[in-house]
C-alpha cells in the first residue's frame, strides 16, 4: 500500500467514524422546531436545503425533507415537502444508512413516509390518495421493529384508517365530502410521529 493510498484510507475511516455534520445540525432545527420557534426551525431548514441541493445526499435530503413538511402552514407544501422526502428515500442505498450512526434500514423508513404523505391528503380532502398511501403504510410495516417507534407508527395508521372509515361512514347522501379534516390523523394529534432516518 503506498503512502496516498494509506493515507487516504485512515482518512476515509476518519471520515467515516465522524459524526455527519449536515445531520447534526438537521436535528438541532429539530430541537429548535420542538421547542416551538417553528417559523426559525423553517428558516434555517430553507438555508440548509439550499446548502444541500436537490441532487445532495439521499440521507441528508430525506432527513430534512421529512422535518420540513412539519413546519409547514399550508398542507399542500408539506405534502410537497413529505413527496421529496420519499423520492430521497428511494435512493437510498442500505450501504449509505449504514454509514450513519443509529439510521434504520432503508425499507423501514417507508411506513412513516407513507403514513404521513396518508396524513397530508386527508388534510387536502384527498381521500383515495389517502387510502391508497395508507395501504403502502400498513405493508411496509413488517420492517419496523417491536420498539415504541414501532409500534407509535402501528397506532398512528391505526387511527388514520379509523378516521378515514369514520368520515366515509358520515359521509352526506349527495356523496360530497363532510367537515374539513382537522390537523392530524386523529385522537388529537399533529400527525404522524416523525423520525430520523
Amino acid at each position: 500500500m503506498t503512502v496516498t493510498t494509506m493515507e487516504g484510507a485512515v482518512a476515509k475511516r476518519q471520515e467515516q467514524a465522524a459524526p455527519d455534520a449536515v445531520m447534526t445540525r438537521i436535528g438541532q432545527v429539530v430541537m429548535l422546531h420542538h421547542a416551538g420557534d417553528r417559523e426559525e426551525a423553517r428558516d434555517r431548514f430553507l438555508g440548509l436545503w439550499a446548502e444541500i441541493g436537490e441532487d445532495g445526499d439521499p440521507l441528508h435530503r430525506c432527513t430534512l425533507a421529512h422535518y420540513m413538511a412539519d413546519t409547514q402552514d399550508d398542507p399542500a407544501d408539506e405534502l410537497a415537502w413529505d413527496l421529496r422526502a420519499l423520492s430521497a428515500a428511494e435512493e437510498l442505498t442500505e450501504e449509505r444508512l449504514a454509514d450513519h450512526e443509529g439510521a434504520l434500514a432503508a425499507h423501514a423508513l417507508y411506513p412513516s413516509l407513507q403514513l404521513n404523505l396518508a396524513a397530508d391528503y386527508v388534510k387536502l380532502g384527498r381521500r383515495e390518495a389517502a387510502r391508497a398511501h395508507l395501504r403502502l403504510a400498513r405493508a411496509a410495516v413488517g420492517a419496523l421493529g417491536d420498539d415504541g417507534y414501532g409500534e407509535g407508527i402501528r397506532a398512528a395508521i391505526g387511527r388514520l384508517e379509523r378516521r378515514l372509515a369514520a368520515e366515509e361512514a358520515e359521509e352526506p347522501p349527495s356523496g360530497r365530502p363532510g367537515p374539513a379534516p382537522r390537523d392530524g390523523p386523529g385522537d388529537g394529534t399533529q400527525g404522524p410521529p416523525r423520525q430520523r432516518p
